[in-house]
């Protein structure tokens, strides 16, 4: 039996995630402490306390899922188990930070000041109305692709995140997504709706952004993590810091694989894979790409003890 861990994204996060785990935890709540530490303010405020638009706001909600995702690791730590005992991790664009901490290949404290800068620098790179992204459901990676093709118009609409058999998001320039939104109905989507985020990640308007973390990763330590990670924009493991740190610039403008990672992991002997972190959106989409797989989503305190039973 093959184990992996993989670490959720953007659209998870939830005001109060991860507040019982810091409770019953010492050690989840000493991740907390260390990413408000790293960010000079009281993140777990707004993690806890605070407004849902505050948490929405990408500087916020990208530190914030990392802090909670690890938090619930440590708490597994704390427990017994180790990291070790998987055969790979992995994490869902901003989620690849988390699986990055969590092999030990930067620190949490680097990985969230790198978030803080990433979250602003996306947010920034587009004027806020001009970009958009949408979900394609019902359609596979290569009918997305047309779709975004044609809807382009000399604009930019692509392909960004590839997040199961059935489920593509497309993202770029507003009007080109509307159109992309109208074309995916007629070529046979089951549905196809514009998203309520506040920037096209994932796409070449992105090119501003990857500029930003281009210099701030040059300046980070990354260490070979522990065990695999497998990267968003080969779908294949890195372990060479240098390729890790490649990787990251070019998952900025770059596509989520987030299926053919799933189907590397089934491929190379993964039957179980744990979602360490809030919310269930990733085992949705891993039983939707290989039902033979058998998913838990550890969020909760609760969910800690019963995972290891």
């Amino acid at each position: 039996m093959g184990l992996a861990l993989v670490f959720p994204g953007q659209g998870a996060q939830s005001i109060g995630m991860g507040r019982d785990l810091a409770e019953a935890y010492p050690a989840a709540r000493a991740v907390f402490e260390e990413v408000d530490e790293a960010l000079g303010e009281r993140l777990s405020d707004v993690i806890w306390e605070g407004e849902a638009d505050a948490l929405t706001l990408t500087a916020n909600a990208q530190p914030a899922l990392m802090a909670t995702s690890l938090a619930a690791l440590r708490a597994l730590e704390a427990e017994g188990f180790s990291v070790g005992a998987a055969d790979a991790v992995a994490g869902h664009s901003l989620g690849e930070y988390s699986a990055l901490a969590a092999t030990g290949a930067i620190t949490i404290a680097d990985a969230a000041r790198l978030l803080r800068l990433r979250g602003r620098a996306m947010q920034e790179a587009v004027p806020v109305g001009e970009g958009a992204m949408a979900a394609l459901l019902g359609l596979d990676l290569a009918a997305a692709e047309e779709v975004a093709g044609r809807a382009a118009e000399n604009e930019i609409c692509e392909a960004a995140n590839d997040n199961d058999p059935a489920q593509v998001v497309v993202s770029g320039h507003r009007g080109a997504v509307e159109r992309a939104v109208e074309l995916a109905r007629s070529a046979g989507a089951k549905r196809a709706l514009m998203l309520p985020v506040s920037a096209p990640f994932h796409c070449a308007l992105m090119a501003p952004a990857a500029d930003a973390m281009r210099a701030a990763l040059e300046d980070t330590r990354i260490s070979a993590p522990t065990i695999p990670v497998v990267s968003n924009v080969t779908a294949t493991p890195e372990r060479d810091p240098d390729a890790i740190r490649t990787r990251l610039v070019e998952q900025v403008t770059g596509r989520v694989r987030w299926r053919e990672s799933v189907l590397w992991m089934a491929s190379n002997g993964i039957d179980a894979i744990w979602e360490v972190g809030p919310g269930k959106a990733l085992s949705g989409m891993i039983k939707r790409i290989d039902r033979s797989i058998a998913t838990r989503a550890i969020g909760t305190a609760a969910d800690v003890p019963a995972a290891l039973a």
